[in-house]
């Protein structure tokens, strides 16, 4: 049933690896990128709108310049990009036209998400690329990031992108064609899991590191990236891009990679940029019951005496992340409480807190309307 939902998808991001789009010398795979090209291509003229998110830009530029492999420091990183990025999206640009197509680059920084006007400009730019029916080609600006303010893989861009634009499915493309149960590479018993409906701290267990020397990313960060989209609203795919034509697969519903399922509908605008958008500035940890309230009823507002501890320096209005004790993220909400009071009052019934602070703002330390569940 899930799977048949995919068939009405009209807003896809796709999300390419550099594994997918270079061969393993860092070297452009023309083959590859042609077929990408021509199946987006074909999927926008039937009436969709596509989104391309792609690494390669480092890998490219690495191959570009002939070395044996990407330098480890990040000036050389971001140089090799600022070699590469231009080269990539010329490519790009070449083989959509030959479909009829027109792209545009839209290059993306952590910066750029902080601030809720910035991300609501980046979505409106977007959004006016589709109504015009240009193709956006998507990627982190490597050259100017920083560590502090850097997404830093494309999967969980992928997922961003997708909640900017209210996408209803993120397909990533990768060196593997799905979840297993363990890596097939050493476990040759694995089974493919072909449906996800809730990413628990044990399904994170699963996941392995980085399997391609030119990329970044491994089954870790395509796992975060499920949890982004999903808490969305939207549905994603891990599905192995060995042949572009996956993708028609996946939007004619067939059983192919791992669909993960999202639990709610949509979010609205305000609360896509609360959960991942804004900055976290701090950790609130609960107990046994709160944590599962909130996997329950989901939308129960956090109050001081279901919290354990309080991790970080923040004001009252910042956002925070909620966590269990084993540290898996529940949720992400505005505090109504600075670090100094919230130490002050946790573990304390409502009906105390003016008594041990002089003043109530509200019972909740996170109002249930401030909260998203991750």
């Amino acid at each position: 049933m899930e799977r048949e939902k995919l068939v009405q998808a009209k807003r896809v991001v796709i999300k390419v690896g550099s594994s997918t789009i270079t061969y393993p010398n860092g070297k452009v795979n023309y083959e590859k990128i042609e077929k990408l090209a021509r199946v987006m291509a074909d999927l926008q003229n039937q009436g969709k709108q596509m989104i391309l998110v792609s690494s390669g830009a480092g890998a490219v530029g690495v191959g570009k310049l002939m070395f044996s492999e990407k330098p480890k420091d990040i000036p050389g990183k971001q140089a090799c990009a600022a070699v590469g990025q231009g080269i990539l999206m010329h490519i790009y640009e070449r083989f959509f036209a030959e479909y009829g197509q027109s792209v545009a680059q839209v290059l993306l920084t952590r910066a750029d998400t902080l601030d809720r006007h910035h991300y609501a400009n980046s979505r409106n730019t977007f959004l006016r690329l589709l109504e015009w029916g240009i193709i956006p080609v998507v990627n982190e600006n490597d050259v100017v990031s920083i560590d502090e303010f850097k997404i830093g893989d494309n999967d969980n861009l992928s997922a961003l992108v997708a909640g900017i634009v209210d996408a209803d499915v993120d397909i990533l493309l990768s060196d593997v064609d799905g979840l297993y149960t363990a890596n097939p590479q050493t476990h040759p018993d694995a089974k493919r899991i072909p449906e996800v409906t809730e990413i628990t701290p044990e399904l994170e267990g699963m996941a392995g590191g980085a399997g391609s020397k030119n990329g970044t990313g491994g089954m870790i960060t395509k796992i975060q990236a499920a949890k982004v989209a999903n808490s969305s609203g939207i549905s994603l795919v891990i599905a192995s891009g060995e042949d572009p034509e996956v993708i028609r697969r996946v939007l004619r519903g067939e059983p192919v990679g791992t669909l993960f399922i999202p639990r709610v509908s949509h979010l609205q605008f305000r609360k896509q940029w609360l959960a991942f958008g804004a900055k976290i500035a701090g950790t609130l940890v609960v107990d046994d019951g709160l944590a599962r309230a909130i996997r329950q009823e989901g939308s129960c507002s956090i109050l001081p005496v279901g919290i354990v501890s309080v991790e970080g320096e923040f004001e009252n209005g910042m956002t925070v992340s909620v966590v269990d004790k084993t540290r898996h993220e529940l949720a992400r909400g505005l505090v109504n409480y600075g670090t100094e009071d919230l130490k002050k009052i946790i573990g304390c019934q409502t009906r105390d807190i003016e008594k041990i602070l002089g003043y109530t703002h509200t019972d909740e330390v996170i109002h249930r309307d401030n909260l998203v569940i991750m």
